[in-house]
């Protein structure tokens, strides 16, 4: 994805067909059964109907009801106007349709739509809420390429043909399907999306920088394109992230290495201390673009959590609580959060929920559930149900995907935040 939240890619990413299946609101393909994960079962699916308990245990009484509804109108506001009536599973752009809009969405937005309908999944099992899933699963393998410019095969930033004419390929456009991979195995057990994740880290590591000419070698390539020389964070952070969720699974030592030695590069790369916050990448010149994004905070505040999960090194858990700490006073305190995109956002809640599922505190939930509860009025049309931020009076399927991402979250059981990615 592009460091331009209108532009997803910062490139030219070539378009396609739209997607169908507005049957996705009916039944479809039921869970996977409860798999033994680390040697224990499979944490259990949360409740349609969140009881008191649960209610109260998330801090606001009737709240997570009341996300579940949110999360469940959202998604049926996009899949009456994003979903392309084609039978492809795949989201068109935006409604209304733009000039020069693509048949389809790129490989970004769709991939925040897929995410979207794991975490309903999980807020609202069921075989409707799954058949949404097996659907955007669907369309997202439609834009898989079985080469790339590193001869390992991943997902296009563009539908390929025949739906449409390709992309180049971007590391953090995979990495988030590799999340979404290892979350849906966490939560089922399957080993489809295991291997999946797998093949991913794989195409990911081969974007490793080898030239020791560069400042700071190391760290993932943002994208395979030819203009592109940049190590990002956002290439970075999620990579960390998916080794130390691998090993976890897996037991590889191999993964907890990479796991680690990306984590390092990039912290030691683009943590910024002097407001304790990662800036967005560092060219092969050298320089580094300050900006500060929320999910540049939430993928390093996550990868943090995972390594201390996995080592019990307190320096792990130091590092993630100081980045979360900075960026909540910062984004919440100072209201920055209104000056970005709500699907940057979307990440940057759900790592910080994954952070309390270690500490076990509520801070952070409370000023997710806000800003929930904020853009629920003031920027959703209540005529189509649909968000629109980034552009007045466009919805993206992009935002839709994300506020699914943020209302389904807060409908989670706390006791499964560990499984968010």
């Amino acid at each position: 994805m592009s460091d331009d939240s209108s532009n997803t890619t910062g490139s030219a990413r070539p378009a396609g067909p739209a997607l169908s299946r507005r049957m996705l609101l009916s039944a479809g393909a039921g869970l996977a059964g409860a798999a033994a994960i680390l040697g224990t079962a499979a944490p259990a699916m949360a409740s349609t109907e969140p009881d008191a308990q649960q209610a109260a245990a998330n801090g606001r009484p009737g709240g997570a009801r009341t996300a579940l509804q949110r999360a469940d109108a959202t998604w049926q506001a996009f899949a009456t106007y994003l979903l392309a009536p084609d039978g492809t599973d795949l989201a068109m752009p935006n409604y209304p349709r733009q000039p020069g809009d693509n048949p389809y969405a790129y490989e970004w937005p769709h991939s925040q739509v897929h995410v979207g309908a794991l975490d309903l999944a999980g807020a609202q099992p069921g075989h409707a809420s799954w058949a949404r899933l097996n659907a955007m699963s669907t369309g997202q393998e439609h834009y898989w390429e079985p080469t790339s410019t590193t001869g390992l095969p991943g997902y296009a930033s563009y539908v390929p043909a025949p739906l449409g004419g390709g992309g180049d390929l971007f590391y953090d456009d995979n990495e988030w399907v590799g999340l979404e991979k290892v979350q849906l195995h966490l939560m089922t057990g399957d080993r489809a999306a295991l291997q999946r994740a797998e093949q991913i880290f794989a195409l990911v590591r081969s974007g490793w920088d080898t030239d020791a000419s560069h400042p700071s070698p190391g760290g993932v390539f943002w994208t395979q394109a030819s203009y592109g020389d940049s190590r990002n964070t956002c290439s970075n952070a999620p990579a960390a992230l998916i080794a130390a969720r691998l090993y976890e699974i897996t037991r590889n030592s191999d993964y907890l290495a990479w796991a680690q030695r990306i984590y390092d590069w990039t912290y030691n790369t683009l943590f910024d201390s002097t407001d304790s916050m990662y800036s967005d990448n560092i060219s092969n010149a050298g320089t580094v673009t300050t900006m500060k994004w929320t999910y540049n905070q939430g993928m390093p505040i996550a990868a943090a959590v995972a390594l201390y999960r996995l080592t019990n090194d307190p320096s792990y858990l130091r590092k993630s609580v100081q980045v979360a700490e900075a960026s909540y006073d910062y984004y919440i305190t100072q209201g920055q959060i209104a000056n970005q995109p709500l699907y940057f956002n979307s990440i940057y809640f759900k790592s910080l929920l994954y952070l309390e599922s270690v500490t076990g505190e509520r801070k952070y939930f409370q000023a997710m559930a806000d800003y929930g509860d904020h853009i629920w009025t003031a920027y959703r049309d209540a005529a189509t149900g649909l968000f629109a931020k980034d552009t007045p009076g466009v919805a993206q399927a992009i935002e839709q995907g994300a506020a699914v991402q943020i209302y389904s979250a807060l409908a989670w059981d706390p006791r499964r935040w560990e499984l968010l990615y």
